[in-house]
């Protein structure tokens, strides 16, 4: 499994559909909709991922 952010291929599997991608840091669910991609904040909620708020590094 590849992040559909960064391309990472260090993912794991976090619930049901959901995955972690340690690389960049996100969690993403897989639905017959598409991808829904999340930050975790941090108290360890999801906020929905914003690529305009992205720092480059």
């Amino acid at each position: 499994m590849h992040c559909p952010v960064c391309g990472g291929k260090a993912t794991g599997k976090v619930g049901v559909d959901q995955y972690y991608c340690w690389d960049c840091c996100v969690e993403y669910r897989m639905n017959k909709e598409g991808v829904s991609i999340y930050e975790v904040a941090e108290d360890g909620s999801l906020v929905a991922f914003d690529p305009q708020n992205e720092v480059l590094l």
